[in-house]
């Protein structure tokens, strides 16, 4: 049977961030990441990846901050990663939930109106500018970091957890190649999969949903200077995705209760009609040109907050349900997620 300190269920950006941390902490830990698929392949291949400054509640914020830093780092650590810096304007009617939400990292600065033709501010609608945005190729960040993590971690790629079983002192997960494995922490990352049946018992106190993410492809190539629009009282946004060479818009789509693997890609009539409704709204030249796009789904907690726990007497850690923000907050979880499981980083353990 093969043994490890740590295995890492979910080779998406949060699973390899976990890993990373883990790493970082402690760098002689046997670490084992297991993914079903590729790694990178699941919600992280199809997220947006828009990260900006921003947190509904104190402890987001937080996080968003932690995350935001985080980033800037690796990218000056390597900058050929694929993380681009954008700038940002932001459309609302409510001056003062902006104050509420947005980090002053931030910096936003009302502004007479929008760049170019292609957006215009409807009525009633403010304009800001505002710093400190970015967007990342996440399934090619997750690979990339992958890759440096290969010589010093176990990635097995096409191996499947099918149980899942607890011990007084250890995890043994028995997995789809035959092979037991005893680990002696585990933490799941399984994205928008909280209902597989390997873990489905062990998370189901978490009261985790699952909900449709879409985004339309607007066949409109960016220029090189455009930057991220944000409509903040619909919950959407436009996205210069500058290495594929067409926009991207994202709106709250209300479909609950999906199952990821069920959805193969496809649009429907309804969701696209949706998605145009809203994108009419302030950009209606642009509804022609949106003919297709993207359909995948997130894992959503209770309280909108991503969830970080640790379950069955603390010998597993859950990091996941980031309500659309996995990309945009998975520094912060997989920080939390390793100190649930009692690494410190050798500064701590000396201020200890």
């Amino acid at each position: 049977m093969t043994s490890a300190d740590v295995t890492v269920v979910g080779g998406g950006i949060i699973g390899c961030l976990v890993a990373t941390e883990v790493l970082a902490r402690a760098p002689g830990s046997r670490v084992v990441l297991l993914e079903r698929d590729a790694v990178g392949s699941g919600a992280s291949r199809r997220s947006a990846g828009l990260h900006f400054p921003r947190g509904a509640t104190g402890r987001v914020r937080n996080m968003s901050t932690f995350s935001q830093s985080f980033y800037e780092r690796l990218r000056l650590h390597d900058p050929q990663l694929p993380i681009r810096p954008l700038t940002m304007h932001v459309l609302s009617s409510d001056a003062s939930h902006l104050e509420q939400t947005y980090l002053a990292a931030a910096r936003l600065t009302r502004t007479t109106g929008l760049p170019g033709d292609m957006v215009a501010a409807p009525a009633g609608a403010l304009v800001w500018e505002g710093k400190g945005c970015q967007y990342a190729d996440v399934g090619a960040l997750t690979e990339a970091l992958t890759r440096n993590l290969r010589p010093h971690i176990d990635v097995r790629e096409g191996t499947e957890v099918i149980a899942i079983e607890p011990g007084d002192s250890a995890v043994t997960l028995r997995l789809s190649t035959g092979e037991a494995m005893a680990s002696s922490k585990v933490v799941l990352a399984p994205g928008p999969w909280v209902s597989d049946p390997a873990w489905r018992s062990l998370l189901a106190p978490l009261d985790v949903r699952v909900k449709k993410v879409i985004a339309l492809h607007i066949d409109r190539t960016p220029d090189g200077s455009d930057g991220a629009i944000v409509f903040e009282d619909d919950d959407a946004f436009l996205l210069p995705v500058h290495h594929r060479g067409h926009w991207l818009f994202s709106y709250t789509c209300r479909d609950w209760h999906v199952e990821p693997d069920r959805l193969t890609g496809g649009m429907s009539r309804a969701n696209l009609d949706e998605a145009l409704s809203c994108l009419n709204v302030y950009a209606p030249a642009l509804a022609a040109r949106a003919t297709s796009g993207r359909v995948f789904c997130d894992a959503y907690s209770p309280t909108y907050e991503p969830l970080v726990r640790t379950l069955s007497g603390g010998h597993v850690v859950f990091a996941g349900a980031a309500n659309g923000s996995g990309y945009r907050l998975a520094p912060a979880i997989a920080d939390e997620a390793v100190g649930l499981l009692g690494i410190t980083s050798p500064g701590q353990r000396n201020a200890a």
